[in-house]
C-alpha cells in the first residue's frame, strides 16, 4: 500500500467516525428519524473493502453509511438523505437504511438480515453473462449465515462459478446473541468450506483488509468463481442506536478498543511513512471538517415535496424485442 492510498483509507476512517458520532447526535435530537445503525469500530472493514473493490458492484447490509462515503458517494448526500431531504442520495425516501446508488455502483441498504446475498448472486451472474469483469461483492453479517438464503447463495455461486466476493462481517454478535449460541462455528468461513476457498482477515486491521479483498478480487476476476473473506470486527455500539449494548461486558468491550483500527492505521502511517503527529492531525482536522459542511448540508437542504412520494414507484415502461 503507497503513502497516497494509506492516507485516504485512514482519512476516511476518521471522516466517517466522526460521520457516525453526528449521525448519532442529531438522531438524539429528533432530526433523524427511523432506525439508526452505526459502524463506529468497523471503519477499517467498511472503508478498505470498499478501497480495494473499487470498480466493481457493491451489495451491503443497512450498517452501510460509511462503505457508501468510501464507494464515492458525498458525505453531502448521504448526511442528507439520513436527515431524510430532498437532497439525499435517494431523495429523504430511504433513510438511514436504505443508502443506494447505481451512479457508483453501490447497492446497499438492503434492510432484510441476508435478503441482499441473492441480489448479489443475480448480479454476478449478470456480469458473468455480460462479459464485465470487474466482479461483485456482497457484504454481511455473521448472523446472515445462518439464513436459507445464505447457503442457496453459496451453491449457485459456486456451481456457475460466478465471479462474486462473499465477505462477512463477523463481529460476533449479529443483533444481539453472541455467534456460538446460534452456530455450531465461530468462523463462519467453516459453512462456506466445501463451496469455495476461504480467507479469514484481521478486520480492524485496514492494510490487512485491503490486501485480502485485492487477493480475491484478482482470484474471482481470473474466472475462477466465488470466494469467501471473513474479517473479525467489533463495533462499539448496539446493533442500533435503540440497543443498549447490555449483553456485552466492559471487559470485552474494553478489549475490543484496544485494538482500535484508526489508532492502528495511525502508527501504519507513522511507521511506514514516518508521518509526524502534526500532519496527521491535519488529516484529522480535514476528515472532521468534511463531516461539519455535510451536516450543514443536510440542515440548510429543503425537505421533500409531497408529490415526490408518487415518483419512481414504477419501472419505465420498455418494448423489449423478444
Amino acid at each position: 500500500m503507497d503513502k497516497y492510498l494509506a492516507e485516504e483509507i485512514y482519512t476516511l476512517m476518521v471522516l466517517g467516525r466522526e460521520f457516525e458520532y453526528k449521525a448519532k447526535e442529531y438522531y438524539m435530537q429528533g432530526y433523524i428519524s427511523g432506525f439508526l445503525h452505526l459502524d463506529i469500530g468497523q471503519e477499517a472493514l467498511s472503508v478498505a473493502s470498499m478501497k480495494a473493490f473499487s470498480k466493481g458492484d457493491v451489495f451491503t447490509t443497512y450498517r452501510e453509511h460509511i462503505m457508501a462515503i468510501a464507494k464515492g458517494i458525498s458525505p453531502n448526500k448521504v448526511m442528507a438523505e439520513l436527515f431524510g431531504k430532498a437532497t439525499g442520495v435517494s431523495g429523504g425516501k430511504g433513510g438511514s437504511m436504505h443508502i443506494f446508488d447505481t451512479s457508483h455502483f453501490f447497492y446497499g441498504g438492503n434492510a432484510i438480515v441476508a435478503g441482499h446475498i441473492p441480489n448479489a448472486v443475480g448480479c454476478a451472474y449478470a456480469r458473468k453473462y455480460q462479459g464485465i469483469d470487474s466482479g461483485v461483492m456482497v457484504i454481511f453479517g455473521d448472523g446472515a449465515s445462518n439464513a436459507g438464503a445464505f447457503f442457496e447463495s453459496l451453491n449457485i455461486a459456486s456451481a456457475q462459478k460466478l465471479p462474486l466476493v462473499f465477505l462477512c462481517e463477523n463481529n460476533r454478535y449479529a443483533i444481539g446473541t453472541k455467534i456460538t449460541r446460534v452456530s455450531l462455528f465461530e468462523h463462519q468461513s467453516q459453512k462456506a468450506k466445501p463451496y469455495m476457498p476461504t480467507i479469514e482477515v484481521d478486520g480492524m486491521d485496514a492494510v490487512a483488509v485491503y490486501e485480502a479483498i485485492t487477493k480475491a478480487k484478482e482470484y474471482i476476476q481470473e474466472g475462477h468463481g466465488p470466494i469467501f473473506v471473513e474479517a473479525f470486527t467489533c463495533r462499539y455500539e448496539g446493533h442500533s442506536v435503540s440497543d443498549a449494548n447490555s449483553y456485552r461486558s466492559k471487559q470485552e468491550m474494553d478489549l475490543c478498543k484496544q485494538n482500535d483500527p484508526i489508532a492502528k492505521q495511525k502508527e501504519y502511517l507513522q511507521k511506514s511513512f514516518e508521518l509526524d503527529d502534526e500532519y496527521i492531525a491535519s488529516l484529522d482536522a480535514k476528515a472532521k471538517e468534511e463531516v461539519a459542511k455535510a451536516v450543514e448540508y443536510a440542515l440548510q437542504s429543503p425537505e421533500p415535496q409531497p408529490k415526490d412520494r408518487f415518483e419512481n414507484l414504477f419501472c419505465e415502461r420498455r418494448d423489449y424485442a423478444l
